[in-house]
């Protein structure tokens, strides 16, 4: 991959000059790899991703929690399919309940019909997941993945019934994601961003890890301490703080470097 850094708002009075860091594929690399690195897409056609806090699941790992499995109790007769996008009928019904859903849940237009168009035309979604109510028939929810092999599944967006809400569908979803392909020996599972306490609910997981911008890490306690960070006033880098540096890696940032997934040739 080549990497881009662009350059956003500086803070020169404490020398915090950040960089928001772009992953370019090249020939022959697959979207996989450069998930693994910590990106994530930011064009829907996959061609240019962005290197940020998220996390996944590490799928070998995953055993479900009893909190897992009350959750998956919650969802009793709510079925769901994986469907190849191929297969998948986009009709002007689901149209519909996808653009009520995300305006509901995001903002009047956040995200127009072109935008929910193109996103079900677009190589970032490979597969749904359709779930069932088999009591009445009804579909209640989508869930749309990039899926490469058995390498990973990107959970990328979740559109489902709010009418559903006290039963917990849109955790259900994601739960019963989690456990259809740790059956099926993917490797990980991608959830997505973290960064805030609202999205820790994706850490739920036996298995989740989080990227923290130079590794993954399974340590929570971490990622609950960077978060914290974030909504202080901070006047120095994460890896400029001693008690992070002190708290997780015994201060010794050597430790830090070799667990760094980076490894960078200057071309002259």
């Amino acid at each position: 991959m080549k990497l881009l850094f662009s350059e956003q708002k500086s803070d020169y009075e404490h020398y915090q000059f950040p960089y928001a860091v772009w992953a370019i594929p090249e020939s022959g690399e697959t979207p996989a790899e450069i998930f693994h690195a910590g990106f994530l897409p930011s064009s829907r056609n996959l061609d240019r991703f962005y290197l940020c806090r998220q996390v996944r699941v590490n799928l070998a790992r995953f055993k479900a929690s009893s909190e897992n499995r009350r959750i998956l109790r919650k969802g009793a007769n709510i079925e769901c399919r994986l469907v190849p996008r191929g297969r998948f009928d986009y009709t002007p019904e689901r149209r519909k309940f996808f653009k009520t859903y995300a305006d509901i849940r995001f903002g009047k237009d956040v995200m127009t019909y072109d935008r929910l168009d193109s996103l079900f035309a677009s190589p970032m979604i490979s597969h749904l997941l359709v779930f069932t109510d088999t009591k009445t028939g009804g579909e209640v929810g989508v869930a749309t993945l990039y899926i490469e092999g058995k390498e990973l599944v990107y959970y990328y967006y979740a559109f489902y019934d709010l009418n559903y809400y006290s039963r917990n569908l849109g955790m259900f979803m994601m739960t019963s994601a989690v456990a259809l392909f740790a059956s099926q020996g993917i490797r990980y599972l991608y959830l997505g961003t973290c960064y805030s306490k609202t999205a820790l609910y994706k850490t739920q997981f036996a298995g989740a890890e989080f990227f923290n911008g130079f590794r993954w890490s399974n340590n929570l306690s971490e990622l609950k301490f960077i978060i914290q960070h974030d909504q202080k006033e901070a006047h120095q880098h994460l890896l400029e703080t001693d008690e992070f540096r002190e708290t997780f890696y015994n201060g010794d940032m050597e430790k830090m470097s070799a667990a760094s997934h980076f490894r960078v040739k200057v071309r002259l």
